[in-house]
């Protein structure tokens, strides 16, 4: 990990401590994180207070009302701690009730579409089982600014003008429209009502969210809307702990969490590049890209058929990951051509922030909470300031598919944390958000890092393409004449026409005794450590 910035040209340094460091994409979460953890916190209650904070801040992206995965490495070492925050279906979410109605795929603004958010209830049991601070103490920046207002960053402004529709659909979620207008950059909103609940969630913990007033309030909402849900659906939300999945890259080990997640495609990934070399000198950057595409197209495939709620589509992990399985799908890969393009037909998957943590002790909190797409379905319960997810509108409605909609079943989720670990040692946390995007770009990050010598920031800043939709998607970054030499070997290109995820990434130099943080440019963030 040389490689060394141009100072002559724009961009960033990579972040370096020796204490602490948190990386966020909004600068106010980076600063709460490392207030926490300067006030006696540790890595898992400055992440807590860092997403908490995003949800009021960033209000498109995450909130209250999402989902969240984390992988936690106490003191830096294995064994690994995952936790899956994600919620179910309603019980009474029969497949035949949608067939029978003719529906054969949810709107993402559907009431259907709202599986019951499994954040608070995550939040709650990483705070009292793994967090030094109270549950209260962790969220009162996130209640500071929503009762007090905060100011509006550039990148959140863009998103929240791009999909301002997604809140104008529904009368209560104005308030994310107010005087009916987008917020500009610099401008100053308050959120009262969410302030409200964050307050209960923190004086009462979990039961607050999903039991009494504020559970009747979104239970309300969405029947009024046609919903299944009901207050018992809620009250039996529950997190759980769950066993790691992981392969191994050149001498280092990435850890994801298991189904429903889709970081088993990111392992699919880097298994079959571990069969190029992609350090060689003589590589060019389109055979890098032609090669992530590649293989890509292979883990998506698999991902698509088998990742589901394990508890009702169970399979074999470790057999997917096989010598021989692998084998198989990396053979038919080629330099010189492009296989069939891939399509996906289900729900676009956009809005999510990632945060990591490292503290003093070394505890690293990789940390990663969503609603699915911007402002999630747009359902917005007024009484408790809840913006609702739309993780539902992932699931199926074909009978016999894995990932088919069923009662008290978890869709198949995008959102992945990463870790990486080289022995029993902890040496990277790291996510990159971006929805179908987010597998890819963990092997993109990992191969930067390990294949080409980049620290977690320049790592980060290198230019990324995505195989998607049957066109291999390049960042405009990313020069005319490699455009070129892809579109030679087969691949439809296309330039994207916003950036492909945002990373942020912690390294642990044990060496030095210090840590690398980087932080996506395509975002608003930054990382910083003290």
């Amino acid at each position: 990990m040389n490689r060394t910035r141009n100072f002559l040209s724009p961009g960033r340094s990579v972040a370096v401590a020796e204490n602490g460091m948190a990386a966020t994409s909004h600068p106010a979460a980076t600063l709460a994180a490392l207030d926490i953890l300067r006030a006696g916190g540790n890595a898992i209650d400055a992440a807590i207070a860092a997403v908490a904070l995003q949800g009021v801040v960033d209000p498109h992206m995450t909130g209250i009302g999402g989902d969240c995965f984390v992988l936690f490495a106490p003191r830096g070492r294995k064994p690994l701690v995952a936790l899956n925050g994600s919620g179910r279906a309603p019980a009474a979410a029969h497949l035949d009730w949608f067939l029978e109605r003719g529906i054969t795929a949810l709107p993402d603004h559907s009431p259907h579409a709202v599986t019951v958010p499994g954040a608070v209830d995550a939040w709650c049991r990483l705070s009292s089982d793994h967090g030094r601070k109270s549950i209260d103490e962790v969220l009162q920046p996130a209640i500071k600014a929503a009762e007090g207002g905060f100011v509006i960053h550039p990148r959140v402004s863009h998103d929240w003008a791009r999909f301002s529709e997604r809140v104008g659909r529904y009368a209560g979620a104005s308030v994310y429209l107010p005087g009916g207008e987008v917020p500009k950059v610099g401008q100053r909103l308050t959120l009262p009502a969410l302030a409200r609940t964050l307050k209960r969630i923190g004086r009462e913990g979990r039961d607050a969210f999903y039991k009494g007033a504020i559970a009747d309030d979104m239970v309300k909402t969405l029947r009024d809307l046609g919903g299944l849900h009901t207050l018992d659906d809620f009250a039996a939300q529950t997190c759980d702990y769950v066993e790691p999945i992981s392969a191994n890259y050149r001498g280092y080990t990435l850890h994801e969490c298991p189904p429903n997640g889709q970081g088993l495609a990111a392992l699919i990934i880097a298994r079959i590049l571990e069969g190029f070399d992609l350090g060689a000198s003589n590589l060019s950057e389109a055979d890098r890209i032609h090669l992530m595409a590649e293989a890509t197209k292979a883990a998506y495939r698999k991902r698509d058929l088998l990742v589901a709620d394990p508890a009702f589509a169970p399979f074999d992990v470790s057999e997917v990951l096989s010598d021989s399985a692998i084998g198989a799908m990396r053979k038919p890969i080629s330099l010189d051509k492009a296989l069939p393009p891939e399509t996906w037909d289900g729900p676009v998957h956009r809005d999510t922030v990632y945060v990591t943590v490292v503290d003093r002790d070394r505890n690293a909190v990789s940390f990663i909470n969503s609603l699915f797409n911007a402002f999630g379905s747009g359902i917005y319960a007024a009484e408790s300031g809840v913006l609702l997810q739309n993780r539902g509108s992932g699931f199926r409605f074909t009978k016999g598919h894995a990932n088919a909609i069923a009662p008290r079943k978890r869709p198949l989720h995008t959102i992945i944390p990463g870790l990486v670990t080289k022995g029993d040692r902890a040496v990277m946390s790291f996510g990159v958000m971006g929805g179908q995007f987010q597998s890819t770009g963990h092997a993109q990050i990992l191969s930067n890092i390990v294949d080409r010598g980049d620290n977690p920031q320049s790592a980060s800043d290198r230019p990324r393409s995505f195989i998607v939709d049957g066109a291999l998607s390049i960042e405009p970054t990313i020069d005319a004449a490699i455009a070129d030499d892809l579109a030679k070997r087969g691949h439809r290109v296309v330039r994207a026409e916003a950036p492909h995820g945002g990373c942020q990434a912690i390294w642990i130099d044990e060496e030095n005794g210090v840590l690398l943080g980087g932080s996506d440019h395509r975002k608003d963030g930054l990382a910083l450590g003290y």
